[in-house]
């Protein structure tokens, strides 16, 4: 059983749809809407989960494994450069990393599954908010009305620009760093800028704290103990030529290639600080945000993807996994669930994730959808 022409051009254009409307992280709602109202004779929807997450739930009837397939719905607060017919016509906002494309795939999911459930167990379509900040799968989790549909197995994929169409990356193990980032401020006193001696500025104290976190988080090859700190912001008093600064904020994402990893640089990055906050008589205080955790793909969850690839005529290999970037979808897996993620090739020459011009290419509807449906036939018949 496959698409037919019909549902790919219904598809393409509900993916179209969804581009020129995207929401950010945290405001999915029109767009979680619209999913759960393009579903095909679902079993059961559940609404609301973990913000606006929807699950689709297709059931047999009859006793077996619970098998989640999610994809994300949230797009990024990024003007859209791309010439496309259906580019975004919210201001500042953009589906530029797919998300939209991702959503459409499970929909077509579910029209397979509507025209024949699966013979054992039960398959949740997962439409995830909040990915890009790294919130969403932790509260979908967190929410008691996803208890119930706690899987056995979790499936997902991502686009990725880089590899060519009709190819895939796979393979077990590490598959995306933990990151996090931390806040540093640094609090002194302000002064007359003719008399900076008579104030407590952070000035003395930034050179070292940025010097020490490169040289903690250098980055450099993946492998086990891969550590890196990349200082995305720093502000610094105020805007005026009279005026000593008497406060500070740096902003540092820290990534490592496991949890272990990225708690270790944590404490060295907030211990590193807080001697040099010391070290100038100044106060510090630290806030975390977008924390992702470690996505690692289970062995058995990734043999089972590997052979739907295989059944849809897609070719696979490791390629340069695992990857620096960060991905929520690894709570799933450690929640339980023996869980995997494919990233699967956009082009050789496809706009990059979070850029500007980038657009979801129309043509891995398909693709993911047949990767996906194999792999559930395989688990449930």
């Amino acid at each position: 059983m496959s698409l037919t022409n019909a549902d790919i051009v219904e598809l393409t254009d509900f993916r179209h749809a969804l581009h020129r409307r995207p929401e950010v992280s945290g405001h999915e709602r029109q767009t979680a809407r619209s999913v759960a109202a393009a579903l095909p004779s679902p079993d059961r929807v559940v609404t609301g989960l973990g913000g606006h997450g929807v699950a689709a739930v297709y059931d047999s009837g009859q006793p077996g494994p619970t098998v989640m397939v999610r994809s994300e719905l949230d797009a990024l607060p990024i003007v859209e450069l791309g010439r496309v017919e259906h580019a975004s016509e919210i201001p500042g906002v953009g589906h530029l990393c797919g998300h939209d494309g991702h959503s459409t795939i499970l929909l077509g999911l579910a029209r397979l599954l509507a025209r024949q459930r699966p013979a054992r167990g039960r398959v949740v379509l997962m439409f995830q908010p909040a990915e890009e900040d790294g919130s969403g799968a932790a509260a979908v989790l967190a929410d008691p009305a996803f208890a119930p549909l706690m899987p056995d197995w979790a499936l997902s994929l991502h686009n990725f620009p880089g590899i060519p169409l009709g190819q895939a990356w796979l393979a077990p193990g590490p598959v995306n760093c933990a990151s996090l980032g931390l806040r540093i401020t640094l609090t002194g006193g302000t002064a007359h800028a003719s008399m900076p001696e008579t104030g407590h500025a952070p000035t003395p104290a930034l050179p070292a704290l940025i010097d020490g976190l490169r040289a903690m988080g250098p980055g450099g090859a993946m492998g086990p103990g891969f550590r890196l700190a990349t200082i995305t912001h720093l502000r610094m008093g105020e805007p005026a030529f009279g005026i000593a600064p008497g406060e500070a904020e740096l902003w540092v994402t820290l990534r490592g290639l496991s949890d272990t990893d990225l708690t270790d640089l944590l404490t060295q990055a907030q211990d590193l600080a807080r001697a040099q906050a010391q070290a100038a008589g100044l106060d510090v205080a630290f806030a975390v945000h977008d924390h992702f955790h470690a996505c690692a793909n289970h062995p058995e969850a990734t043999a089972v993807l590997a052979r739907a690839l295989d059944s849809a005529g897609i070719g696979h290999d490791p390629g340069d996994l695992p990857m620096r970037g960060s991905e929520d979808f690894g709570r799933f897996g450690g929640a339980g669930a023996k869980s995997a993620m494919v990233l699967l090739g956009a082009g050789a020459d496809h706009p990059q994730l979070h850029t500007q011009t980038y657009d979801f290419p129309d043509a891995l509807i398909a693709q993911g959808v047949a990767i996906f449906h194999h792999a559930v036939r395989e688990l449930l018949g």
